[in-house]
């Protein structure tokens, strides 16, 4: 099994979960973060003041998956999320030991 983790930005979010429920991925967790990459922040305007933005909006997508599939899924992500301009976002996989749920206690593939 594969944990697969996304940062992207919001307004993609619709998009990557439709692209994962079409391959069979149904559980996702996200959570709301910030940060910034090669785009470094941006400035902006508020009531005729300039300031800097450091931190940029993101999201972040996890999902664990089988083996099988997680290069599918992978390649969903980048694809639903690609808008083509900088801050995009990033995907990693990294290996899972082991899963449980907790209503039934299930474990492995099974808890997925």
């Amino acid at each position: 099994m594969k944990l697969i983790t996304a940062i992207v930005k919001p307004h993609r979010l619709d998009e990557v979960k439709t692209a994962l429920q079409e391959i069979g991925v149904h559980g996702l967790t996200v959570t709301e973060a910030s940060g910034y990459g090669r785009q470094r922040g941006h400035t902006e305007v508020y009531r005729g003041a300039e300031y800097q933005v450091d931190l940029v909006p993101k999201v972040r997508i996890e999902v664990v998956v089988e083996d099988a599939v997680s290069e599918a899924a992978i390649d969903a992500i980048v694809l639903a999320a690609r808008t083509g301009k900088i801050g995009d976002g990033k995907v990693w996989a990294v290996p899972v030991e082991s899963v449980v749920r907790v209503r039934t206690g299930e474990r492995g593939p099974d808890a997925l």
